[in-house]
């Protein structure tokens, strides 16, 4: 009988890590008759008045910009927005390869999202069928389908919890009893020593240092060429958030293709000491 494969999971952020830029900004703003900047300048601008929480804040002014702008906001519409949306080099090749590399190792490599865009549009990537669980930021919708209430805020702070949760494998959202249930920590589905979390800024930082103080890894990535953005990753590290500041670039031979590579050998070596009684 095959050995049962060791779990590892990669956490992924999505704005600035997996793709250039914030997702809103492909499609979504632009059939708003609007500039990034002025979108992101009202939201912020609606939180500080409201005493908001910033998320909430750019997810009200979507549905209020788009109805204005009689954009339709349905399920579908933010699925097809986010068909739009580009990502950085060697993503779409990736998964696979990491997957296939993980197995050859006896480990079950898991990817997931944690991010504060939206869900939906995650959703209508062509990515999308690579991920366990995409937890971000999503909408209710009436019973003609289209938005009308936030059902799902993440932000830099809530992130956290989804660790908790694939940590306990109490993937649902909406169940509350497992996470806050005490489990030993030899009796949980994926120990933190087995995670990695990859993320661009300072919104992941919550979740970068607590991978990382658990034992597992966490990796800050930049856009290549942004003015500021490697020095900026590099301070994560000085600053002991996170263990490596690497270019957004996924390409087989990358750094972090390398760094990723050598965090499942980690987690097969450790199996092997175990076994050995050493």
């Amino acid at each position: 009988m095959a050995r049962k494969h060791q779990p590892f999971v990669i956490a992924y952020d999505f704005d600035g890590t997996l793709a250039p830029g914030n997702m809103q900004e492909y499609d979504f703003v632009p059939a708003l008759n609007m500039k990034p900047s002025e979108f992101w300048s009202e939201a912020k601008t609606l939180a500080q008045a409201q005493q908001a929480d910033e998320i909430l804040a750019y997810m009200q002014l979507m549905i209020h910009r788009a109805n204005s702008a009689r954009v339709p906001i349905r399920r579908d519409d933010f699925l097809y927005f986010g068909s739009s949306i580009n990502f950085f080099p060697g993503v779409e090749e990736w998964f696979a390869r990491i997957n296939a590399y993980g197995k050859s190792r006896e480990v079950a490599v898991q990817h997931f999202i944690i991010s504060s865009g939206l869900r939906e549009m995650v959703e209508g990537t062509r990515i999308a069928r690579e991920f366990e669980r995409i937890y971000a930021s999503g909408f209710m919708y009436d019973q003609n389908g289209v938005a009308h209430w936030p059902a799902l805020a993440v932000n830099y702070t809530t992130k956290t919890q989804y660790l908790f949760r694939i940590n306990k494998g109490s993937l649902d959202v909406h169940d509350n009893s497992q996470i806050n249930k005490y489990v030993p920590p030899k009796d949980r589905t994926v120990p933190f020593t087995n995670m990695v979390f990859i993320g661009d800024g300072e919104t992941d930082i919550p979740c970068m240092r607590l991978v990382k103080d658990q034992g597992g890894h966490s990796i800050a990535v930049y856009t290549r060429g942004k003015s500021g953005a490697k020095q900026k990753a590099q301070k994560l590290v000085d600053d002991g958030r996170t263990h490596l500041a690497a270019v957004a670039d996924y390409s087989e031979g990358s750094a972090i293709d390398t760094a990723i590579k050598t965090m499942i050998d980690k987690v097969a070596a450790q199996r092997i000491i175990a076994e050995a009684g050493v």
